[in-house]
């Protein structure tokens, strides 16, 4: 709008506007610190502010007045063409610039009591005829009213507006050949579709709820704002609503666009090919979005939520947006993702992901359901309630976050169990969850002692875990030892009580007057009866083998034990065989021989082993059996 050196009988000397007139001017407009030397009698038949201010100073001996315009509706630039329109120029119209042509006029007071169709009353003709009733223009015109909002709230400019697309989102989008999607250039304004520029007279016909959502997100957050709220009093679906925030969401925080998947695919629109991103706050979008958002439910709104949140964090906004997106996260927290959940921390605390809030989000889930929050933890009542499913979705989604945080050298064992207890004992069937979790937790963490590691181990319900995850517990050197000797008694348990329902089934099969069982019926317990009947049948061979090995492992022993007492005896033989002695007759026995015979007989024999020796001594003593029962008789 501002003009470049001469233009239409006036130009521009440094920072001051001079009319191009043989006339000495006689009044400074000052606005903005730029000078416009002008003439007083066309400003003053056109401008009621103006005359009233020369009327207050007639009195004043100053040949030129000066009068300075504070705060004036757009500025140097908007002024000069209000000077123009006094001047008797042709003024133009767009939707662009008619609302700050029209507050301009409101503050000027260039009404009809001082010109007939003044610049006031053209406006207002000009505003109600192409604008409220055009979706490009009525955008447009909305989009500039971010520089002069209060003023344009006194003229209800800004309502106008709001009402009429409100209306137009309300009704068919054909109706008014808004927006032209899709096609690009090769549509008419009228909304046909064009071939090689001729038009087909063919209407594109979109049944797109979301048509509206481009356009609208190039206002400012108090603009979509009041737009929203709007469209809310009118009945507008609170989905619509909500897939508008998201939207608008989308195109102004950074990197949620990228958490929630990119934008939405919507093609621009022929009024956005004009118009200009807005300048957001993206600390009073986020305070505005938490107040807009209606309460849904969805797996791609709590999804949207968790991105809310993470850019809630960056941010750093204060802590009562933050509880508030943490609030509406854990009521549907069964919908969340583990992806969603792991926000990292972007505070100074060590620890690598923001463990804090998602166990806030815990309690809040628990907390949303009061007959759960009342329920014992040992009660069955949730097991057979409708809530079983939503609790196990979300013991199941805690198990798989406490595994991939497990891995964390910072992450405390408090928190751990903290996480862990958030939720109630019967909302797991199975704890092979918490078993993988501790499992990793302890590979990261070597130093713990066992005391710690005994006190984690506490949260596992070992009567709760799988035949697999047993198997893997009792041979788990992580374990403590008490832990792996507890596991093992459960798996015995577990065994015997299997096998005790297979001899129960079996026993039932092989009455003569048991009933026939349907096929169908009987195939499932069939199934799951061979499967523990193998995994018996295996325990037992392990036991068998491990006897096997234990007995083998008792004949070495007892073999080297033999080995060791024969060589004890052949290094005393030596000695005990150099003295001649008597063995006593009594009991049938010859004299020992001497040393040299036993001499003699290694020289025929060689160089014996000790062994040899021993034998040699015991060939030598020759018991007769009729003595040996004499003398025992």
């Amino acid at each position: 709008m501002a003009p470049a050196g001469r233009t239409s009988g006036f130009h521009r000397q440094g920072n001051d506007w001079f009319c191009s007139s043989s006339l000495q001017s006689d009044i400074t407009v000052v606005v903005d610190d730029v000078k416009f030397h002008l003439h007083k009698f066309p400003l003053i038949a056109r401008c009621g502010k103006i005359a009233t201010i020369f009327e207050e100073s007639e009195s004043s001996t100053e040949t030129t007045l000066t009068v300075p315009l504070e705060e004036f509706p757009g500025g140097a630039d908007t002024f000069l063409i209000v000077v123009k329109f006094c001047y008797g120029g042709r003024v133009e119209l767009t939707p662009k610039n008619i609302v700050i042509l029209y507050c301009a006029a409101d503050y000027l007071s260039m009404t009809d009591d001082y010109d007939e169709d003044n610049l006031l009353s053209k406006s207002e003709s000009y505003f109600h005829k192409h604008i409220l009733k055009d979706w490009k223009g009525c955008i447009l015109a909305l989009q500039s009213c971010e520089l002069v909002i209060p003023r344009a709230d006194e003229l209800q400019i800004i309502s106008r507006c709001i009402n009429a697309l409100s209306v137009m989102i309300c009704t068919d989008p054909s109706l008014f050949g808004w927006p032209m999607m899709m096609y690009g250039s090769l549509q008419s304004p009228g909304g046909s579709i064009l071939w090689n520029g001729i038009n087909t007279g063919a209407k594109i016909h979109s049944n797109e709820s979301d048509w509206w959502f481009e356009d609208v997100s190039y206002l400012c957050v108090e603009l979509f704002e009041r737009l929203i709220q709007t469209m809310e009093a009118k009945g507008i679906s609170p989905e619509n609503l909500a897939r508008s925030i998201m939207y608008y969401c989308k195109k102004y925080l950074p990197g949620l666009g990228r958490w929630q998947g990119g934008q939405s695919g919507l093609s621009r629109t022929v009024a956005s090919f004009s118009m200009m991103p807005a300048n957001v706050n993206q600390d009073a979008l986020l305070r505005s979005v938490i107040k807009l958002l209606p309460e849904k439910k969805g797996k791609s709104f709590c999804r949207f939520l968790l991105g809310l949140l993470r850019v809630a964090f960056i941010l750093g906004v204060n802590n009562t947006c933050q509880d508030s997106l943490e609030r509406r996260i854990g009521v549907q927290l069964d919908l969340a993702t583990l992806d969603g959940l792991l926000i990292p921390n972007y505070s100074d605390s060590d620890t690598l992901y923001n463990t804090h809030c998602v166990e806030r989000m815990i309690h809040y889930f628990v907390s949303s359901e009061p007959s759960v929050a009342s329920m014992s933890p040992l009660s069955a009542d949730l097991d057979t309630s409708p809530l079983s499913g939503r609790f196990r979705r979300v013991a199941k989604l805690v198990d798989n976050y406490l595994a991939e945080i497990a891995s964390d050298v910072n992450l405390k064992p408090g928190k751990l169990r903290a996480l862990a207890e958030a939720l109630p004992e019967s909302s797991r069937s199975l704890h092979d969850g918490l078993y993988r979790a501790l499992d990793i937790y302890f590979k990261a963490h070597p130093w713990l002692s066992d005391k710690e590691r005994e006190q984690l181990c506490n949260i596992i319900d070992f009567q709760k875990l799988s035949i697999d995850a047993c198997a893997h517990a009792s041979q788990n050197d992580r374990l403590p030892l008490r832990v792996v000797l507890q596991v093992l008694f459960f798996e015995q348990m577990q065994l015997r009580t299997a096998l005790a329902g297979c001899l129960n089934v079996l026993d039932a099969e092989s009455a003569p007057t048991a009933p026939l069982a349907i096929p169908n019926e009987a195939a499932g317990p069939r199934v799951h009866r061979d499967g523990w009947v193998t995994v018996i049948r295996e325990n037992q061979v392990l036991k068998v083998d491990m006897e096997r090995m234990r007995s083998r492992v008792g004949e070495l022993e007892e073999e080297f034990s033999k080995i060791k007492e024969e060589m004890k005896k052949a290094t005393k033989s030596n000695s005990y065989l150099s003295t001649p002695r008597l063995v006593p007759r009594g009991i049938g026995c010859k004299p020992l021989p001497q040393a040299s015979d036993a001499q003699q007989d290694v020289v025929k024999s060689g160089t014996p082993t000790p062994r040899a020796s021993v034998e040699q001594a015991r060939s030598s003593i020759q018991i007769p059996r009729h003595r040996k029962s004499s003398s025992l008789v």
